[in-house]
């Protein structure tokens, strides 16, 4: 007995202990709290402000979700998410929930998001004195001989109480009696015995009743009573012994049926029926303990008969009685301790609480997605529990600092686009032997924001686009992809327009919002433009927007679409008809004229052939189908007509061919007349050309006197500064310091440039006769050279002045500019026969005719080699201009009116020369004929 109490001593003290670490462990954990209410209780009855407690804001708990996640099964318990207020839900009662244990704890988890919190509450519930003792039965029946010596003690069923401490039974009272007295095993059972204290004497009283009363310790205290009738018995002398009072053994839970768990053996010194035991198991056991365990009445063998579960019941205690068969029986009680071992029988419970299965894709690293319990009923290192998930996940358990709890989270970014999904195996592995495992999938899907832009397949595009294209037809699409989804791949296109350059041509462009499909709005013409370049924008639909620009750059084809225009002969009203006079003691191969065309396309479409469709004489006359030149085969006889009438056919080289024809009527005259002739055209190209010259000089000597004030004020400033020639007023300077400047100016109907290349901020210009000539200071010249002499080769010629306007032609390299100042293209020269006695003619290749008026030469470096130049309509390249050793030239335009000699004019001491010898040459001519008609 003494034993007995000892060990409850040491169950109480490890239960205080462990309540005070408990409490120890709250203080220094801030998200736990405990409460303690009393069973019982009304439905609605507060148990505590949770929120007040945990110092949450109670604004926010609805917003926040503060909720509890897990808990009893019947929910006995809800929170009051406008006011954090924990309250009883449903009537607990306490016998039923924690079926006797000592200590009654519920633990609540509590959740709140937002950032995501989790708390938990411990409710203690106490006991109340609810319950009254209760014994087996009314009535109890015991059978005593009389013989039986003093102070030997008979156990009587005990009552029960379900409740628990004080409220339990705590004493037993008997009736007044003369033989017997109640005494109580001191242990947690309370087991209550009669002691004998006085002899029985059967033939005075053969029977006793008593009433035993049981008292519980609640207050106010509440009572049971049984009636216990005692028999007197003839004598047994011998009374049965065990072999050992109490028996311990270890019994493996799960043990098979039959299994002999511990044999208990009494023995009697009586013979006979005195002396035959029997053995039965004591009144006072649970019920269970008769499921699952039997006792052999004759071996006292205790067999196992049903389930053996270590997580019900670690350990069973069975009292046995073994009684002989004499009259009275005797018995004897032993106690057999059957410790249950635990044994790996049990798999972890994985419980998952998911905050969401949805995860954006943006969410940060260690955003919290759930929570998980893993749980095993085995005990010891049977229920210590691993958990894991999958590898190649962007997800990470975190342990929570309750064990068997963990969080899952992000440990990486998430990419919707490379993976939309992920199925999370949670593997849950107890420690035992063999282990045991459970499986828990957690399906999570990605959602998905807008962090893809859309993407063109390449950038730039090109578009080559024919021109003359229909107005309003779909023209090209441009298509983009985007990587997000719904919404946020939904593209829309538009057209970046308002640049406000006159060669923006967005303005005529049109695209479908929904597919990309570009609509030209206009017919595009090759001639006027070339090429031409816009950017389309493609936006998806996400919040907010993203973009991406792609270019396109148009190119427009050419088409056969324009003929062949006949620039040279063109008469007065506009017809392509012409009057040519040539001597009639020309020799073979004379040039006669030549037919000047021009073909607005390009390439084979603009490749210009000359044919004969018509000519009265073929054996006098040939065209050259390139260069549209007509030239004599033979010389003139006595029986040549005097007049001839040529039709020439220009047509290009397109698929479809265009073309247009001339007429050129040639006379033959005699050659006094012909030098007549030309001494009139002479005469009146003079004095237009002095006309000219005097208009000229005016205007250059004004510009003159300006142009040397201002560099003369340019030199005052740069003077008062510091050494730096970097000066703000000039824009274009030269590494060497030299100033490259060109002047544009009218008089009357006649524009003039004046080009001053590498003009240094010293020079000067000085006014004179033909002494218009830029002045280069001797210290200039020394430092770049004497000028260099311009070709000799090159001259003006009849048919020059005759056909074209202000056009010169070269043996050297040229550039050609086309119509509205557009292209300027590099062309090679063609030189005439050597022995031409009007001097080499040139002209671009392939009778592609230029109008005098759209195009010009440069001289010089650069070749056909040279780069082209875009120029807007209308301006005129100042390089266009220069012959390399000439200092300054004035290039003049004539905008109507004859052909003039003074249409190039240039100022200097050499092509004052060049004149006097050409005058010389004329008179040596004149005399050469004057003699000829004398012979």
């Amino acid at each position: 007995m003494g034993d007995g109490r000892q060990r409850r001593r040491w169950e109480y003290c490890w239960v205080a202990v462990r309540f005070s670490l408990l409490l120890c462990f709250g203080e220094q954990v801030s998200a736990q709290i405990r409460y303690s209410i009393p069973e019982e209780v009304k439905e609605g009855s507060v148990v505590g402000n949770v929120a007040k407690d945990l110092g949450l804001d109670v604004s926010t708990l609805v917003e926040r979700r503060f909720r509890i996640v897990s808990g009893s099964k019947d929910a006995l318990f809800h929170v009051n998410q406008n006011n954090g207020v924990l309250y009883v839900h449903k009537k607990i009662d306490r016998e039923e929930l924690c079926d006797g244990n000592i200590a009654c704890l519920i633990n609540l988890k509590m959740v709140v998001e937002n950032p995501l919190e989790i708390h938990y509450v411990g409710v203690e519930i106490t006991d109340v004195n609810d319950h009254s003792p209760i014994f087996p039965g009314n009535e109890q029946y015991l059978e005593i001989a009389e013989h039986t010596m003093l102070g030997t003690r008979f156990q009587i069923q005990a009552a029960r109480d379900p409740d628990i401490a004080l409220n339990s039974v705590r004493l037993y009272k008997l009736s007044q009696n003369d033989h017997f007295e109640i005494e109580i095993r001191d242990d947690e059972d309370k087991i209550p015995f009669l002691v004998l204290k006085k002899a029985l004497d059967r033939e005075l009283k053969t029977k006793h009743r008593l009433l035993v009363t049981a008292v519980d310790g609640g207050r106010p205290p509440r009572s049971a009573t049984v009636n216990v009738t005692i028999n007197v018995l003839d004598s047994n002398d011998n009374r049965p012994v065990c072999s050992q009072d109490t028996y311990s053994v270890r019994l493996r839970e799960n043990a098979a049926l039959g299994t002999v768990v511990v044999r208990v053996n009494a023995t009697d010194l009586d013979e006979g029926s005195n002396g035959e035991l029997e053995y039965t198991l004591g009144r006072n056991l649970k019920r269970k303990v008769y499921d699952i365990f039997e006792l052999d009445s004759l071996t006292g063998e205790i067999q196992v008969k049903g389930e053996v579960d270590f997580e019900d019941t670690e350990v069973y205690k069975l009292d046995v009685q073994a009684s002989d068969k004499g009259q009275p029986p005797l018995t004897v009680e032993c106690r057999a301790i059957i410790k249950i071992i635990d044994v790996n029988d049990n798999q972890p419970e994985v419980e998952v609480t998911s905050l969401s299965n949805v995860v954006s894709e943006d969410s940060k690293p260690g955003t919290v997605i759930s929570l998980i319990s893993v749980t095993d009923k085995d005990s010891g290192i049977n229920g210590k529990v691993l958990c894991s998930i999958s590898n190649n996940v962007p997800f990470e358990l975190k342990p929570s600092y309750e064990d068997n709890m963990y969080s899952l989270v992000t440990k990486q970014r998430l990419d919707r686009e490379l993976v939309s999904g992920y199925d999370i195996t949670i593997t849950a592995t107890d420690c035992g032997q063999p282990p045991l495992s459970t499986f828990k999938t957690l399906s999570i899907q990605i959602s998905d924001v807008n962090d893809n832009s859309p993407e063109f397949s390449q950038n730039p595009l090109q578009l080559y686009l024919v021109e003359n294209n229909a107005p309003g037809a779909s023209i090209f699409s441009v298509s983009a992809t985007d990587e997000d989804l719904h919404e946020n791949a939904a593209i829309s296109y538009h057209i970046v327009r308002g640049e406000g350059t006159q060669n923006d041509m967005a303005s005529f462009l049109n695209i479908n919002a929904d597919n990309g499909d570009i609509a030209a709005l206009k017919s595009f013409n090759f001639e006027t433009l070339k090429t031409f370049h816009f950017q389309v924008v493609a936006t998806d639909s996400g919040t907010p927007s993203l973009s991406r620009n792609v270019t396109i750059n148009v190119f427009i084809l050419d088409q056969n679409d324009n003929a062949p225009v006949i620039l040279y002969p063109v008469s007065a009203n506009g017809s392509a008809e012409g009057v040519e006079e040539i001597p009639r003691n020309v020799n073979a191969g004379h040039l006669v004229t030549k037919v000047r065309a021009y073909d607005a396309d390009i390439g084979y479409n603009g490749w210009l052939l000359f044919s004969l469709q018509e000519v009265t004489d073929h054996s006098l006359f040939a065209l050259d189908r390139y260069t549209g030149q007509i030239r004599t085969l033979r010389s003139f006889t006595e029986t040549d007509e005097a007049e001839h009438k040529l039709v020439i056919l220009v047509k290009d080289n397109g698929n479809v061919s265009l073309s247009a024809t001339a007429t050129v009527i040639i006379k033959v005259v005699e050659p006094k007349e012909a030098f007549a002739a030309s001494d009139v055209k002479s005469s009146v190209k003079d004095e237009e050309e002095n006309s000219v010259t005097f208009y000229l000089i005016i205007t250059l000597g004004s510009v003159s006197t300006l142009f040397l004030i201002s560099i003369i004020v340019l030199i005052v400033m740069q003077c008062s500064k510091p050494t730096d020639y970097s000066s703000k007023y000039l824009q274009d300077v030269n590494n060497d310091g030299t100033l490259c400047h060109s002047i544009q100016y009218r008089s009357g109907d006649n524009r003039y440039m004046l080009v001053g290349p590498r003009m240094s901020i010293g020079s000067t210009i000085v006014p004179g006769s033909n002494g218009n000539t830029l002045v280069i200071p001797e210290h200039r010249r020394r430092a770049s050279g004497e000028p260099k002499v311009p070709n000799s080769d090159w001259r003006y010629s009849a048919s020059l002045r005759a056909g074209m306007q202000s056009s010169v032609h070269m043996e050297e390299s040229s550039v050609m500019q086309g119509a509205q100042g557009v292209l300027v293209q590099n062309w090679p020269t063609v030189s005439s026969a050597a022995g031409d006695a009007e001097g080499g003619e040139v002209s671009p290749p392939m009778g592609a005719g230029v109008d005098s008026n759209s195009w010009h030469f440069r001289y010089g470096a650069g070749g056909p080699g040279g780069p082209p130049q875009h120029l807007k309509p209308g301006e005129v390249p100042p390089e266009a201009f220069i012959i390399p050793g000439s200092p300054a030239i004035i290039s003049i335009r004539q905008q109507g009116g004859e052909d003039d000699k003074s249409d190039f004019i240039s100022f200097g001491k050499k092509e004052e020369a060049k004149k006097k010898k050409k005058k010389k040459k004329e008179k040596k001519d004149k005399k050469d004929k004057g003699k000829d008609d004398d012979e």
